[in-house]
């Protein structure tokens, strides 16, 4: 997956980049453009063939790929997950918290949401984060270097009706990635949400309500769809040296459709 002009950051060779949910979509993409600046992305995974897929097609383009097949929302998985890693490798130096239930999920009115739904989005979307960032700080914080990326969502603004499981887990994140940005700052550590555009994958192509992308495009600032590489530039950045002065922010991608 080629990567634009004007996106090189050399200080992403060699770094270890640790993607939850990495095996279709948006994670995906992140795997293939850190992989493009000789990063190493590790495909934390829990659907095996696709996972194992994207690490395929990697190291079928030159690069090195690690695939484990990961369960975010169950701890002992996500520690086997970075106890594997640092085996491999011995450091890790990035985590891009992506694993999400968002396609799956209901529309419905919050009070005809199913319990068991609602618990475990929270269990994947924010303690999958949390055991994830827990897993690989004490490796970041000996090498006094790391980055955490967080990925929440921008109906955190409005407060998207019908969808409250969703919305109420992509705000946990964001509270979550300012407590980490303080607790880790002291070890060079910076920790970020992103948010990214509503974005047409393989995972979203066959969503029953398409006329939506076309309406995001209306109210965007950039009157055009985006690009999987436009979210990727800005992971890469984030998850570089030159973002070091970056740390507990929330970070869009959408082309100007909503204003922080």
């Amino acid at each position: 997956m080629d990567v634009p002009h004007g996106a090189d950051y050399h200080s992403l060779k060699d770094r270890v980049v640790v993607i939850t949910g990495a095996g279709q979509g948006i994670g995906r993409a992140y795997a293939h453009h850190f992989a493009d600046q000789g990063a190493i992305p590790v495909i934390a995974e829990i659907k095996a063939e696709e996972g194992a897929n994207v690490a395929a097609e990697v190291q079928a383009a030159g690069g090195e790929a690690l695939f484990i097949e990961t369960d975010v929302g169950d701890m002992g998985s996500v520690t086997a997950m970075a106890d594997a890693v640092l085996a491999r490798y011995g450091r890790i130096d990035a985590l891009i918290n992506n694993a999400a239930m968002f396609t799956n999920l209901s529309h419905a009115p919050f009070w005809e949401l199913d319990i068991e739904e609602w618990q475990r989005t929270m269990q994947v979307n924010v303690t999958g984060a949390y055991f994830c960032a827990r897993a690989v700080a004490p490796v970041m914080k000996e090498a006094g270097w790391g980055r955490i990326i967080n990925v929440s969502s921008g109906v955190t603004t409005i407060g998207y009706p019908n969808f409250l499981h969703y919305v109420t887990s992509k705000s946990a994140v964001i509270g979550m990635t300012r407590s980490l940005a303080r607790e880790l700052g002291p070890w060079n550590i910076t920790v970020n949400t992103f948010w990214p555009s509503l974005t047409k994958t393989e995972i979203t192509a066959n969503s029953p309500n398409q006329e939506r992308f076309e309406k995001q495009i209306e109210m965007q600032c950039l009157k055009r769809s985006v690009e999987l590489s436009d979210l990727a530039r800005v992971v890469l950045f984030l998850c570089s040296d030159e973002s070091g002065w970056v740390n507990g922010h929330n970070i869009a991608a959408d082309g100007g459709y909503k204003f922080l």
